[in-house]
């Protein structure tokens, strides 16, 4: 059995996508975690005795922490905090990224400078290798201080109140505990706000999002030699001589993924190489290093971020045993991962709109010198005409959503909590971008085959015809006008379950990014 253990510095974008979607794999606090923890909680009990005043230990939160409170009274104040903060509302988030948030909770309190006992990541982590996920709602978050509301739901479950998944289904915390025989947890000081205060919940919806947007560039560069091939372009600006004047690394990486995958030469590409009139091709065949590239470039420095975030403190206050402190902090604030959602949604929302400049160049007669609409009977027929309507309406939704949430900020708590982040809402964003994104590749794909097939008996590239043919298992050649969504609907569950990308990548290795 495969076990995770948490050091506070062990997160990775693989490692979280695979716990998150992987019940089988098991997650346990490290010893030098558990260690640091213990010295951390050891230093504020001390200090607790000795009547120190400590916000969010012995205070109240927010606009109330002048506000002192006593000794006998401190487990009340978190379990206070916990209920009260339980405010979030909408749909609720996914199973798999509410795993992936329990986590990065645990993996950030186990890094030891949050004051409070093991005991609260030992009590996450038996409630998630058990599978006992809490349902999260995924409204109500601004971003700081952290993503109180959502990971308060989170605390809620932990503490024995609140609702987790049960077969799908959203069922009191009480019935499944009563099931399994297991207990919830029981806070003690500071650790109610310790549960809540950080950045866990936008930091997993990025890094799951970003593994599966890593995905979606490597199909963006297949789709792209798809259509490459269906509109019979030029393979000269993929040269590596040029890319090496440019010298950004995912131009180059683009390039040389696109020359792997359109090959050298293929039957396609000897057919038009005398054509005079095909100086050069459009910018969305031509610039897709430097667009595609671009893409990979973001999704790199994204990732980055939310891996140290990932592996972070992000509590308020920090703990610092060794050097007798106790600092009040700002490291809750979101705005590192605000940004960089913000970042990743403009990148892939245009890659979505170089995938339909694709698609409206393959219907158009003119540009591709094939049949109107890729039908072979139009009139009677429409073809592919409302594909290319669907993807353009997509990828006009996703200008509108790539405007970043990290702009805006409205103060909150009586003016105390006067900036904000706003970055689950872009991590939220950032999510309908991709899904958006993979229908318009998954579009790209099907008027690609469709182009394919056009130009039949000419044959496309290893890669590309590798890829068409596990298309075609599922969706055949459209001789007349069908159900084209349900075409569409096929494709992209193929480009969720990596067949497509695997069979190419049998063809030719593997792609970079």
């Amino acid at each position: 059995m495969k076990t995770l253990v948490l050091t506070g510095e062990s997160i990775t974008l693989e490692n979280l996508y695979e716990i998150a979607n992987n019940s089988e794999i098991k997650a346990e606090l490290g010893a030098g975690a558990r260690a640091a923890m213990q010295k951390s909680r050891d230093y504020i009990e001390g200090r607790i005795k000795n009547g120190e005043v400590m916000y969010g230990v012995n205070t109240g939160f927010g606009a109330f922490s002048s506000v002192r409170i006593s000794d006998s009274e401190i487990e009340q104040l978190q379990r206070n905090l916990i209920r009260s903060h339980s405010m979030g509302i909408g749909e609720p988030f996914t199973k798999i990224q509410s795993r992936a948030m329990m986590v990065l909770r645990a993996n950030a309190l186990a890094r030891g400078h949050s004051g409070i006992r093991p005991a609260v990541v030992d009590k996450i982590l038996e409630f998630l290798n058990n599978d006992i996920v809490p349902v999260i709602p995924s409204q109500g978050s601004v971003g700081a201080s952290g993503d109180l509301a959502p990971l308060s739901h989170l605390a809620l479950a932990i503490i024995g109140e609140g609702e987790v998944w049960q077969n799908g289904q959203s069922v009191p915390v009480q019935k499944v505990l009563a099931e399994k025989k297991m207990q919830p947890l029981d806070l003690k000081a500071k650790e109610g706000l310790s549960m809540i205060n950080g950045c866990q919940v936008m930091t997993s919806v990025g890094l799951l999002a970003a593994w599966e947007a890593r995905r979606l560039l490597w199909m963006a560069d297949l789709a792209g030699a798809m259509s490459l091939e269906g509109l019979r372009g030029s393979r000269k600006p993929f040269d590596p001589l040029i890319s090496a004047t440019r010298p950004h690394p995912g131009e180059s990486k683009t390039a040389r993924n696109l020359l792997k995958l359109a090959g050298e030469m293929s039957e396609i590409g000897q057919s038009h190489l005398s054509e005079d009139h095909r100086v050069q091709d459009a910018y969305s065949l031509r610039c897709m290093p430097a667009v595609h590239g671009a893409a990979k470039d973001a999704l790199r420095y994204v990732v980055k971020v939310l891996e140290t975030e990932a592996n972070s403190s992000t509590d308020n206050p920090l703990v610092f045993a060794d050097d007798n402190k106790v600092l009040s902090c700002g490291n809750f604030h979101g705005m590192p991962v605000a940004h960089a959602m913000d970042f990743a949604g403009i990148a892939i929302s245009s890659q979505a709109s170089i995938s339909e400049c694709r698609i409206s160049k393959m219907i158009s007669h003119q540009m591709s010198e094939l049949p109107a609409f890729l039908t072979p009977n139009g009139g009677l027929n429409s073809g592919h005409m409302i594909v290319q309507v669907a993807a353009a309406s997509l990828v006009s939704e996703n200008k509108v959503l790539a405007h970043p949430a990290s702009v805006d900020s409205i103060p909150t708590s009586a003016e105390k909590e006067d900036h904000v982040s706003m970055g689950t809402i872009a991590a939220r964003k950032f999510e309908k971008i991709l899904r958006n994104a993979e229908n318009v590749v998954a579009m790209e794909m099907l008027s690609a085959c469709q182009a394919l097939d056009l130009l039949a008996p000419l044959k496309p590239s290893a890669a590309v015809k590798a890829a068409y043919d596990q298309i075609r298992k599922t969706v055949p050649f459209a001789k007349e006008d069908r159900y084209f969504a349900k075409d569409v609907e096929a494709i992209r569950n193929m480009i969720t379950r990596n067949e497509i990308l695997a069979a190419a990548k049998s063809a030719v290795g593997e792609l970079e990014w």
